[in-house]
C-alpha cells in the first residue's frame, strides 16, 4: 500500500518510514509527486491535518496521511500550539522559535509543556470516515539546549524521567516515546483493522 505523506519535512518522513517499515506500507512525500503544500489556516491540529490530507489525496488520487503537531507550554496556555513551526514569524527557524519560547517562559515558574501530534488518514479527498489518531508527550522546557538530534524544539524539551532532552535520545527511543510515535502506532493499528493495510 502506498500512502502520500502531506509534508516535505525530511525528519517526519524518516519517522513515518521507520515506523511503517516491515508492514507493507510505503510512505512517499507529497513533494516527490509534485504536490504543493496547502494552507493551514485553522486554529486546531485536527482541522489543519484534515485539510492537508485531503489536499494530498485530491492532487494524487492516492490515500494520504497528514499530521499537524506542535508544542504547548502550559504556562502560556495556547502557545506555541498550532503556530509552533512559525512561532517567531513567517520566516522563522528552529533557533528563533526556541529563543522566543525560552524568553516567553523566563518569568514563569511552571516550565511544563507537551507535544501534541494529530494524524489523519483518508482513502480519498472526499473520504467521509477519516482515521484520526492523537499522541501526546509530556516534559519541560529548559533554557539550556542539549543534544545532537536537532529537530524543532527537541534540544529544549527536557524529560525528567530520562534525565535528558528529546534531542539526546536515540532515534529508536524517540520513536518509542514521542507524540508522533504514539500516534503512528495507533494509526498503523487502525490502517490494518479498518483498511486491511499491511496485512
Amino acid at each position: 500500500m502506498k500512502l502520500v505523506l502531506a509534508s516535505d519535512n525530511k525528519g517526519k518522513l524518516r519517522e513515518f518510514a521507520a515506523l511503517f517499515a516491515g508492514h507493507g506500507i510505503e510512505v512517499v512525500s507529497q513533494g516527490s509527486l509534485g504536490v504543493s503544500p496547502c494552507e493551514e489556516p485553522y486554529g486546531t491540529f485536527l482541522e489543519n491535518a484534515l485539510a492537508k490530507a485531503r489536499n494530498a489525496a485530491r492532487a494524487t488520487g492516492l490515500p494520504a496521511v497528514a499530521d499537524d503537531s506542535g508544542i504547548t507550554a502550559h504556562a502560556l496556555v495556547t502557545e506555541p500550539g498550532v503556530h509552533s513551526a512559525r512561532y517567531s514569524g513567517e520566516k522563522s527557524n528552529d533557533a528563533a522559535n526556541n529563543a522566543k519560547l525560552v524568553a516567553r517562559l523566563a518569568d514563569f515558574a511552571d516550565k511544563s509543556a507537551h507535544y501534541t501530534c494529530v494524524l489523519v488518514a483518508v482513502r480519498s479527498a472526499d473520504d467521509p470516515d477519516p482515521i484520526v489518531c492523537e499522541g501526546c508527550w509530556y516534559g519541560q522546557i529548559t533554557d539550556k539546549p542539549a543534544g545532537d538530534g536537532v529537530f524543532g524544539y527537541d534540544p529544549y524539551f527536557y524529560l525528567p524521567e530520562k534525565g535528558c532532552t528529546a534531542a539526546q535520545l536515540s532515534a529508536e527511543e524517540k520513536n518509542r516515546l514521542s507524540h508522533r510515535g504514539k500516534a503512528l502506532r495507533l494509526l498503523l493499528t487502525e490502517l490494518q483493522e479498518r483498511w486491511g493495510a499491511g496485512c
